[in-house]
C-alpha cells in the first residue's frame, strides 16, 4: 500500500507556518513502515526536539485507478477515516531551508497514525465534514472539509495523474490550523463526525 499525503490544504494552517500558498496540491509519500501499529504508543524519535501532531481526514482507495476524471473520483473510495501525520518540525524546517525533500521529517517509522475507517454514507456530506483532535482532554485542532483548498474528489483525481492508485492506498488530505508539539505522556484522541477514530499515547 501507499500512503499519499497532501500538504498545505488549509489556508489558516499555511498562515500559521508562514508557508507559501500553493497553486496546486503539494504531495509527499510515507512508506508502509511509517504506519503506527494499532493500539501501540508513539515514541518520540531521538532526532527531534519539536515533534508535532497534524490531524487529517483520510481516504481509503477501493480499486485501481489511473488518470481518474474528477466526476468519477467518488467511485474509487467507500470509506473515510482520520489519522495523524506526525512531523519532526525542527528537522523539516532545516530541510526546507536547504531546499531538500521532507521525507526524513515526515516519513519516519511510526509517523502515520491510521485510525478507524467509516462507510462514507455514515458521515453525511463529505464537503462539510467536521473533525477534531484532543490532547489531554483539551481540543487543540478543529477542522472541516469545507475549508480544504482541494476537496477529496479533486485530490483523488489529481494524485492519480502521477501515481496509479491501488486498493488499500490511503490519502492523507492535509491538516487544519492548530498543530503543536507533543510531549511524553500526552494522550491524543481524534474524532470525526462525532465518532472516536483513534487514541494514541505518547512515550
Amino acid at each position: 500500500m501507499k500512503i499519499i499525503c497532501i500538504g498545505r490544504n488549509y489556508t489558516k494552517h499555511i498562515e500559521e507556518l508562514q508557508s507559501e500558498k500553493p497553486t496546486e496540491p503539494v504531495i509527499f509519500l510515507k512508506p508502509d513502515s511509517a504506519i503506527l501499529a494499532k493500539n501501540q504508543p508513539f515514541f518520540i524519535p531521538p532526532f527531534s526536539n519539536d515533534l508535532h501532531y497534524e490531524v487529517e481526514i483520510l481516504v481509503k482507495i477501493n480499486k485501481v485507478g489511473k488518470y481518474i476524471d474528477e466526476k468519477f473520483a467518488h467511485k474509487y473510495y467507500d470509506e473515510i477515516g482520520l489519522g495523524i501525520d506526525f512531523t519532526a518540525r525542527d528537522l523539516q524546517n532545516k530541510l526546507k531551508d536547504k531546499g531538500l525533500p521532507w521525507e526524513k521529517s515526515k516519513a519516519f517509522d511510526g509517523s502515520a497514525v491510521i485510525g478507524e475507517f467509516y462507510p462514507k454514507e455514515q458521515l453525511g456530506n463529505l464537503l462539510d465534514l467536521s473533525f477534531s483532535l484532543h490532547k489531554n482532554n483539551e481540543m487543540v485542532q478543529k477542522g472541516n472539509s469545507k475549508f480544504m483548498l482541494w476537496k477529496v474528489d479533486e485530490l483523488v483525481a489529481y494524485v492519480s495523474q502521477f501515481f496509479t492508485l491501488k486498493k488499500g492506498d490511503v490519502i492523507f488530505t492535509g491538516t487544519p490550523e492548530g498543530v503543536g508539539k507533543v510531549q511524553e505522556n500526552d494522550v491524543l484522541i481524534g474524532t470525526i463526525y462525532g465518532k472516536k477514530a483513534f487514541e494514541v499515547k505518547i512515550k
